[in-house]
């Protein structure tokens, strides 16, 4: 038996939702280079800006 699926049940990435993903890789990214370089301020800050706002946000719109 198939099942159907609705076309507002799937996910439609656009270009905004890529451009948020890939400025969340590239936080996370400077985020955890500068922490394993010694960075106690800015460090946290790109890693929160990429988990808590970016990476949503790129899910979400």
């Amino acid at each position: 038996m198939s099942e159907k699926v609705s076309s507002s049940a799937k996910l439609r990435f656009g270009p905004r939702n890529f451009v948020l993903l890939g400025a969340a890789i590239v936080a996370l990214t400077a985020g955890y280079l500068l922490l394993a370089g010694g960075s106690t301020t800015l460090a946290p800050i790109l890693l929160v800006l990429g988990y808590c706002v970016l990476f949503p946000l790129g899910l979400a719109l």
